[in-house]
């Protein structure tokens, strides 16, 4: 009975020195938990951007452009994925900071992003679809097109639109094929059209009806291609899976993924140029995102 009294009594009347250690831990631990631990599990898990698009769309100059800040380096084709930490321009904010104070310390981590490259090539595009398929902290992707060589009957517009047609499709049968009652994240597209200095480049507007036009025809090509072979004719599911959009539209029109949660914008720029760089609109997308 006395030792319990003597028990009571330390706890009531603690000591100078044992006050002293409880209110220096109460005051270290969370310090620490919060410059240790969380800002070293953020470090690991920056938000990525997916950057894709058919080869000479400019996609290697505008990763160095977004790295360096200033402008873009000479490049060559690449061969390999490429994965860039990059940081949105001065005056940009990022989505998920738009609340916040201007002297939070975290701002600074909250405007960091990877940018990930990927080959254009037609044999090595599986990199870009990998990375649909298992997207890691993905925030959204980025097609990047050549304005210049989308005019109707050039070789670039079909090209363009075959590798877009299977971009968005994959997207689609994320939601579509999903297993899981819980909702797929979200993967917002920006097709950037590029290269708008130059003078035979097709404003915004047409780059996005030429595209959906074309889309059009890769989409009907397609639908053709399963009838003629017979396995469609027995199984409308399969082609239920394998076409974009609304099933049975007469024409393509990207608002047409808004059901799938895929959202696309078309905004031209250009990476290069006589008076430098035009990207702001591609920056203000990609703050939103983060």
């Amino acid at each position: 009975m006395a030792a319990m009294q003597d028990l009571l009594h330390a706890l009531l009347n603690p000591s100078p020195l044992g006050l002293a250690i409880a209110i220096l831990l109460a005051i270290t631990i969370p310090i620490f938990l919060h410059s240790v631990v969380f800002r070293s599990s953020g470090l690991t898990t920056l938000p990525s951007i997916l950057l894709i698009g058919p080869s000479g769309s400019g996609k290697t100059s505008l990763i160095t452009l977004f790295e360096r800040g200033t402008k873009a380096a000479a490049t060559h084709t690449s061969q390999t994925p490429i994965a860039v930490e990059c940081s949105l321009p001065v005056g940009a904010i990022a989505s998920s900071d738009k609340y916040r104070s201007d002297n939070d310390p975290t701002n600074q981590m909250h405007k960091k992003f990877l940018l990930i490259d990927t080959p254009g090539h037609g044999k090595l595009r599986h990199h870009a679809l990998e990375n649909l398929t298992n997207p890691q902290n993905l925030k959204g992707l980025i097609f990047l097109v050549d304005a210049a060589t989308l005019s109707a009957g050039d070789e670039g517009l079909r090209q363009t639109a075959d590798y877009l047609h299977d971009v968005l499709l994959l997207l689609q049968k994320r939601v579509t094929g999903s297993k899981t009652a819980k909702a797929m994240k979200e993967i917002p597209v920006l097709i950037a059209a590029n290269k708008m200095d130059l003078f035979i480049a097709l404003p915004a507007a047409l780059v996005k009806s030429s595209l959906e036009a074309e889309i059009t025809k890769v989409r009907t090509s397609r639908s053709k291609g399963l009838l003629d072979s017979g396995i469609g004719m027995g199984d409308a599911e399969d082609e239920k899976d394998d076409w974009l959009g609304e099933m049975g539209s007469s024409s393509f029109k990207f608002s047409q993924m808004e059901e799938f949660d895929v959202s696309v914008e078309v905004l031209g720029g250009n990476v290069v140029g006589g008076e430098g760089p035009t990207v702001d609109k591609w920056w203000k997308w990609i703050s939103e995102r983060l």
